[in-house]
């Protein structure tokens, strides 16, 4: 069965984004560019809730076009029109896009459906209220966290709604000389 692995930067005490959804605190560099760039081409399909695919899809299909496209500009454009997207919506459940699913009802029932589908690993990216979803209905089974070197205080938290404990198994730790750390977590199920 495939695994739904959730792919989250977050600050020092938990956050995803700021109180109005800021990301202007998350830190990239060429270094996890080019880690992240090798660790998504192991998986065929990206999750998404509507707005992160709607950000995605503003600047991800013609990024390599651009006259000033960076090498990882290129890398993902050309990974993101390859890759199968799923995007979990109640607004957009009559459009018809290419390459891409929407689920719009049913979504443990639809999910694993597309878990017993033959692929890789599906990559959950940012999309914190499609990941509570996930994580109330016990769907996501490994965490890739970049812990960002920064305490925000307040805003969007990564683990909202949790009911019952989750036990996680580190599977690698990596640090960035940017001063984010990977923490590459597994749901540690019995």
């Amino acid at each position: 069965m495939r695994k739904i692995i959730s792919f989250m930067h977050i600050s020092l005490d938990g956050f995803v984004a700021g109180p109005n959804g800021e990301m202007d605190w998350i830190k990239v560099n060429e270094e996890i560019f080019a880690h992240v760039g090798k660790r998504i081409s192991e998986g065929d399909t990206s999750l998404y809730g509507r707005v992160t695919y709607q950000m995605m899809e503003n600047y991800w299909p013609t990024a390599a076009d651009k006259p000033n496209a960076t090498r990882h500009d290129i890398e993902h454009s050309r990974w993101y029109s390859t890759v199968h997207k799923v995007v979990v919506s109640k607004t957009m459940k009559d459009a018809v896009l290419p390459n891409t699913t929407i689920i719009s009802d049913n979504l443990p029932e639809s999910i694993h459906e597309i878990k017993q589908q033959a692929g890789k690993e599906i990559l959950l990216f940012g999309s914190p209220t499609a990941t509570h979803s996930f994580m109330q209905l016990n769907l996501i089974d490994g965490y890739w966290l970049f812990v960002n070197p920064v305490i925000l205080g307040r805003g969007i938290p990564l683990f909202a709604g949790i009911k019952e404990k989750t036990k996680l198994k580190l599977v690698s730790t990596r640090p960035f000389t940017c001063g984010v750390t990977e923490l590459n977590y597994i749901v540690d199920r019995p």
